[in-house]
């Protein structure tokens, strides 16, 4: 028998899956130019072609905000249940929320 993988990822192959004519392509020039100003309001969508700075899958399609930056990353604060995370997120996993009023983060 071999035995059932523990690795960071082991469990992702539906959640981190992107379309067939969307794979191998690398983001848009536009995703990366994105300057995020702090107390943004951020949305955590995970690229799966981009490894560098990938947070965590549970974090996937979480809502959270802007603090700073740390070199090319973000650092963003998300809340997981009654606790308040730090996560350092690259701009290839983040999205600007199209209602920005949610400060209460």
């Amino acid at each position: 028998m071999v035995r059932a993988p523990r690795g960071l990822r082991h469990r992702t192959r539906k959640l981190l899956r992107k379309n067939v004519r969307e794979r191998g392509s690398i983001p848009p020039l536009s995703l990366l130019l994105v300057e995020y100003k702090e107390g943004d309001v951020v949305h955590i969508k995970i690229n799966p072609s981009v490894h560098e700075g990938m947070p965590h899958r549970r974090y996937h399609g979480r809502t959270g905000v802007i603090v700073g930056r740390r070199g090319l990353s973000y650092i963003v604060k998300v809340m997981a249940g009654d606790k308040e995370k730090i996560l350092f997120v690259r701009p290839e996993h983040l999205r600007l929320a199209s209602s920005n009023q949610l400060k209460s983060i």
